[in-house]
């Protein structure tokens, strides 16, 4: 393919090349440099309360998780020094925690919330000189941290919800809690904080919760890109939009297939329904 680095049309029409593409493009996209998987248990992270929540815990008699929710991850990349190429990706993690609050005999009480975790990875992510400036319109001007950084990768972090594995109450003067250090929770986002119904806060002479929860991640480092692909055609769409009108809104519903495996959830491993599986059902 030395004589095919440019792109363009594919030359002889009646090529093996030619039937099975018909030229080369060449596209602007993200390419993945490195990436890598975890699967974090974290253990006894501090969940920060609203007054009323931390009032209703200081109460409690005892008080399980519900579910663990992630809101959002900060994400920060430096140059790793004497390591051409390499950086390394500061991430911070933010969970809403779903608590039951016992307080007695009767229905639990649910209250909500915040709880943070800090990991870092180090990746390659490849080098670039050119200064990177783009015409799309950004609300605010410019950003600082962009202006300078203007070619550094870009990090993707891809998270799953947490699994919430275990939650316990500490007393302040228990042995086993270490409640040397108070957050300051006035450096939480803005728009972490407006999740919640009230301020959160951070006491230190009241009941404390700690959650361990379950966390699979990827995290990747990807940069801009030109590559030159093999092109067939364009994408034409072949189907006709489906629309419902009010004079006879049943006609939609008609073209809606009875939902079967809602009502007859299908097995793990249904060969006679998927007979392609790929998963050692043609043995």
């Amino acid at each position: 393919m030395h004589d095919k680095i440019v792109a363009g049309p594919i030359g002889d029409c009646n090529s093996a090349e030619a039937r099975d593409f018909r030229e080369a493009v060449c596209i602007h996209t993200d390419k993945i440099y490195d990436q890598c998987r975890d699967k974090d248990c974290l253990t006894d992270l501090r969940v920060y309360l609203t007054p009323c929540g931390q009032e209703l815990v200081n109460r409690s008699i005892n008080v399980k998780i519900r579910k663990a929710e992630i809101i959002w991850v900060y994400s920060d990349i430096e140059a790793v020094p004497f390591n051409r190429g390499f950086y390394s990706v500061d991430l911070k993690y933010f969970f809403k925690i779903t608590l039951d609050v016992f307080t007695g005999v009767g229905k639990p009480c649910k209250t909500e919330g915040l709880a943070t975790f800090d990991k870092k990875v180090i990746l390659f992510g490849s080098e670039g000189n050119a200064k990177v400036f783009s015409s799309s319109y950004r609300g605010g001007g410019i950003d600082p941290q962009d202006w300078q950084k203007t070619n550094m990768p870009k990090a993707i972090i891809e998270v799953v919800e947490p699994i919430a594995l275990s939650c316990k109450v500490v007393e302040p003067n228990d042995s086993c809690c270490c409640c040397c250090d108070e957050t300051d929770l006035s450096s939480i986002p803005a728009d972490v904080c407006s999740i919640f119904e009230d301020n959160l806060v951070s006491s230190g002479d009241d009941k404390r919760v700690f959650v361990t929860i379950g966390v699979f991640s990827i995290v990747k480092l990807e940069r801009s890109v030109q590559l030159l692909i093999p092109a067939y055609d364009f994408c034409v769409p072949n189907k006709d939009c489906v629309t419902a009108t009010d004079e006879n809104p049943c006609d939609l519903f008609e073209r809606i297939e009875f939902p079967v495996d809602e009502f007859f959830p299908p097995a793990a491993f249904d060969c006679d329904s998927t007979p392609s599986c790929g998963c050692g059902c043609d043995d």
